[in-house]
């Protein structure tokens, strides 16, 4: 990967890091190498610092310029969520093929995880980083790119051209979704959403509103129910806001599968039957969604594909002798049907 342009930077010390955080050169080396007995509050305004000033440990990116790491790392934002496990899995098959290891990093949405993770990844001499870390990846992309540290963006377009980037279309699988609950005959329709500031929540949207114009109902016959997290207990808060609206929807359409968890979980508790009274949809195809208690449509996003095409461009940008293009990746996602949706919905 080509550096930047222009006088390179000088690099930044362990000595720059304490003057600008106001501590001793101590306090920021047990930062890095002994967290836990420094204070919360030091250790999270030392880690600022050292994400702001691009601080990496020297003896690690000497070795990453070289290539000579026989490991790959990939960050996410957490393996509570088998999506993520999944994109791992398909890095660690990317990296098995070359003969390499990997390094798994979570809590990516965290400035301060990414700080200590991109520490951690040139200290270890990784070979660079596959990044799915959701909303905090234009910061994470500019502290990895000030160290020359190589990497791929996954689930989303890279922030910047020169690196490569595997997603997915979210619109085309909004869309699906919507589309399906439609031709069963559904007109009042809710979309249980996450935290707008992800991109994958808002194309979602996009085509789930795509499919309600094309079929010549106004926007209105979708009504969203936002949440604040893709989890499980926020799909269940959700589930009993859609009991509460004044015209119930005949369908849910949840912006991933754990949400949509979370919808059936509040649906059984209120003594309704789905698909009966109420459908469900999900989105991501989680290992759970076919043997929930009602199997789960949803929407199949390849992540072992991602994760695997997203490792070997890594691995191909990372290699000797090789010359490399940057490109964005775009996978299809697959709507797959099963109970939560087959039947009349109700009159």
């Amino acid at each position: 990967m080509a550096g930047p342009v222009g006088r390179p930077r000088p690099r930044v010390g362990i000595k720059d890091v304490a003057r600008e955080a106001g501590v001793s050169l101590g306090t920021v080396s047990n930062v890095l190498n002994r967290p836990e007995i420094v204070s919360e509050g030091t250790r999270s305004r030392v880690l600022e610092v050292i994400d702001s000033l691009g601080y990496v440990r020297a003896e690690g990116a000497r070795q990453l310029r070289g290539w000579a790491s026989r490991v790959i790392a990939v960050m996410v934002l957490g393996m509570a969520n088998p999506f993520f496990t999944a994109l791992a899995s398909g890095v660690e098959q990317a990296a098995r093929e070359a003969d390499l290891g990997v390094m798994v990093c979570t809590g990516a949405h965290d400035p301060a995880e990414a700080a200590r993770h991109l520490s951690l990844i040139t200290s270890h001499q990784v070979r660079g980083a596959v990044l799915a870390s959701g909303e905090g990846v234009g910061r994470t992309v500019a502290a990895f790119r000030r160290n020359a540290v190589p990497f791929v963006v996954a689930d989303q377009y890279a922030p910047q051209p020169a690196a490569c980037s595997v997603g997915i279309d979210d619109v085309v699988g909004g869309r699906a979704a919507v589309r399906h609950l439609l031709e069963r005959g559904h007109r009042s329709l809710a979309y249980v959403s996450g935290p707008d500031r992800l991109q994958q929540v808002r194309d979602r949207r996009r085509g789930a509103l795509t499919a309600i114009s094309e079929s010549g109902l106004p926007s209105t016959a979708l009504r969203e129910l936002s949440c604040d997290t893709l989890t499980v207990t926020a799909g269940k808060d959700a589930g009993h806001r859609v009991l509460g609206l004044p015209e119930r929807p005949t369908a849910v359409f949840c912006a991933n599968d754990l949400l949509a968890l979370g919808v059936l979980q509040a649906l059984y508790e209120a003594g309704l039957r789905v698909p009966d009274d109420i459908a469900v949809v999900g989105y991501d195809d989680i290992e759970f969604a076919a043997s929930a208690v009602v199997p789960l449509t949803s929407v199949r996003r390849p992540a072992s594909a991602m994760g695997r095409q997203a490792g070997r461009l890594l691995i191909e940008d990372t290699a000797h002798g090789v010359r490399h293009t940057h490109r964005h990746v775009v996978l299809q996602p697959e709507l797959v049907v099963r109970r939560s949706t087959l039947a009349a919905p109700a009159r």
